[in-house]
């Protein structure tokens, strides 16, 4: 038998990114609408590490969603599929049966019983507690707290956090069973003919760590706007209101974040930014002074920010208060923020001598072997670089508040 060419199989492969289509459907006219299709940014967490499908041509994969209920649609259309007894025995990839295993709670591939669930968008309700509320464009926006005890949650979220592995790269399912989770929804509310409408903006998940001897440690573990919201500062309003919930109270020690992405890091810095600068000691003249326990404090007790976000909140706000065109001034805070940055080079530097101390220089060999002077100095100067331009990229974003 001769070997089909690479290009014949080649037709086959379709990139997952671009053949799974994501919407969320409110009115009929909504689901032949391409307009509102978004694609998700990960697929390798749900087709491989390869993130490609194979086995179709022109391949369409449609998780349609209502945005209250989250009714789930499935349909998979193509223009082509291979055939195994034309094609070596290769077999196309099972993608129906794949999307079944995540999607729990059941979902449709008939998409007239799909429309047919729309009505019932009316009745949705948000689980939990009502936080927040905020108008944009003029339109309603509410935020939720939920805990994981909440009646139907659980059904509910299991339906929701499929998103997380379009969206969030090494995202995992949530053991849902553990109370110390909560969970904090941002929902768009409209009225149609006297009824209200919600559809799904965004949530975040967070997990309450005990912290000794009588305090928890709240711990954001995921976080995530939907492509249709994002950039017009919905992730703003639902980080705040995460904050102003805990800051209240009294037995959260500190916050912290698991894993952040870089948006979610300027996000954080950011706000963290806007309540720190209200702290007499991150205003000049004091924010020129070496960053203290005292300062770690002041931004523990009123805001719960952690020690190390605090740091990174001082050097921030120590950038936009120093005058740049003063060499002797910049030249101190270039040297402040470096010598935390390589102070876990001096550390492994420490630790090696104690090493060669006990064992003797001739057994290190190749451990021993660490980075020059020059080496450890150019990488400590692009480290600094970097970290300059994040902070600049924030001091801006606080200038147009």
């Amino acid at each position: 038998m001769i070997m089909q060419s690479y290009s014949e199989f080649e037709d086959f492969v379709c990139p997952a990114a671009n053949a799974v289509d994501l919407k969320f459907v409110s009115h009929e006219k909504d689901f032949d609408d391409n307009s509102t299709v978004f694609h998700p940014d990960y697929t390798h967490q749900v087709f491989g590490e390869n993130e490609v499908i194979f086995g179709y041509k022109k391949l369409q994969v449609k998780l349609y969603y209502t945005p209250g209920h989250l009714n789930t649609f499935i349909g998979i259309n193509y223009a082509g599929k291979i055939d195994p007894k034309k094609h070596e025995g290769l077999k196309a990839d099972g993608i129906l049966e794949t999307l079944a295993e995540l999607v729990e709670g059941g979902f449709t591939t008939n998409q007239d019983e799909f429309l047919a669930k729309l009505p019932d968008e009316a009745k949705f309700h948000p689980y939990g507690e009502l936080l927040e509320a905020y108008r944009k464009d003029d339109v309603q926006y509410e935020i939720y707290k939920i805990e994981t005890v909440t009646p139907g949650f659980a059904s509910y979220h299991s339906r929701l956090q499929v998103f997380l592995l379009w969206f969030v790269d090494a995202s995992s399912f949530l053991d849902i069973d553990d109370d110390k989770w909560n969970f904090y929804m941002l929902y768009e509310k409209h009225i149609e003919n006297g009824q209200p409408f919600y559809s799904i903006v965004g949530y975040l998940t967070l997990y309450n760590y005990y912290a000794y001897p009588d305090k928890i440690r709240p711990r954001i573990s995921q976080a995530l706007i939907f492509p249709p919201y994002q950039r017009q500062h919905h992730g703003t309003k639902l980080l705040n209101a995460v904050y102003n919930d805990l800051i209240v109270q009294k037995d959260v020690y500190d916050i912290t974040v698991e894993d952040p992405s870089d948006g979610f890091v300027a996000l954080r810095d950011m706000l963290d930014c806007q309540n720190c600068q209200t702290l007499p000691k991150f205003q000049p003249p004091m924010i020129h002074q070496a960053f203290t326990n005292a300062t770690a404090t002041a931004a523990r007790e009123k805001f719960k920010i952690n020690k190390k976000q605090c740091q990174r909140v001082y050097e921030i706000l120590r950038l936009r208060a120093t005058d740049r065109n003063n060499t002797e001034q910049y030249k101190n805070y270039r040297l402040t923020v470096k010598n935390r940055l390589n102070a876990p080079f001096q550390k492994e530097k420490k630790d090696l001598e104690k090493l060669k101390h006990f064992v003797g220089s001739n057994e290190l060999t190749d451990v021993s072997t660490k980075l020059s002077n020059e080496e450890r100095m150019a990488k400590l100067q692009e480290a600094y670089k970097q970290l300059e331009q994040d902070y600049q990229a924030v001091i801006e974003k606080l200038a147009t508040l």
